[in-house]
């Protein structure tokens, strides 16, 4: 009797193997501010803090506990390993990271195929422009790191995990500081407009990679100048 209870289980396990399985998803928010629910490989900038679900399908009534392991790609040892359903992790580093979810049946000692998903965090990129042209015109109106008033711009700050900049006028005045690299200066001292001319920004920052970023330079402020077709309002 024990002998045709052993291999009707045999023949049951290998059915059962291939119906559950995990899917793990990860959502998290991309450089242009747009929600991202992706079950593929994908590449972000730093910081990038990411919710990773299992979606395990098909348990029917069996128990299952998880294991996800954060990895560097080429690297054997994990970062980190969470026991949990679904989790949350932030990526600070630049580089490509292996994100191994692995599941198993609890009630039954049944492991299920393990998945992965790849996550590639870019190297840093910052540039700061030399001129701007605060006029309410929706084009150029902030100052800040290239990306900043053009999402689409091909010059997009990347993987920055540190910023401070600092704008001054000639005389050596601080008229305004930042610490957010996605924001910037609208021209004003106080809510008051500014005259134009030039200004004096300087930053310092820190990328995902390590990079560090000492920037100082004069900018210009062209208050009356019409973006797009290269001219002043004034005569």
């Amino acid at each position: 009797m024990k002998i045709k209870q052993y291999l009707l289980l045999a023949l049951w396990l290998p059915l059962t193997a291939g119906a559950q399985k995990v899917v793990p998803s990860a959502t998290y928010v991309d450089e242009n501010n747009n929600m991202v629910d992706s079950e593929s490989d994908f590449t972000a900038q730093a910081p990038l803090d990411v919710s990773f679900r299992a979606n395990p399908k098909d348990l029917g009534e069996h128990t299952a506990a998880f294991e996800w392991h954060f990895r560097k790609e080429g690297d054997a040892k994990d970062l980190l390993v969470r026991y949990e359903e679904d989790t949350q992790y932030t990526f600070k580093e630049s580089g490509t990271f292996l994100v191994i979810l692995k599941a198993k049946l609890t009630d039954i000692a049944m492991e299920l195929d393990s998945a992965v998903i790849k996550v590639t965090i870019s190297e840093s990129r910052l540039v700061m422009p030399n001129a701007f042209s605060p006029n309410d015109d929706l084009k150029n109106d902030i100052y800040g790191a290239k990306g900043v008033c053009d999402p689409n711009s091909t010059e997009h700050y990347r993987s920055i995990v540190e910023f401070h900049g600092y704008i001054f006028n000639r005389w050596g005045q601080k008229l305004f500081e930042w610490t957010d690299v996605s924001k910037g200066w609208d021209g004003k001292y106080n809510g008051t407009p500014v005259k134009e001319g030039v200004y004096f920004v300087r930053v310092i920052a820190k990328g995902a990679d390590g990079r560090e970023y000492n920037i100082k330079k004069d900018i210009n402020l062209l208050r009356s100048y019409t973006e797009g077709t290269g001219t002043s309002s004034n005569p």
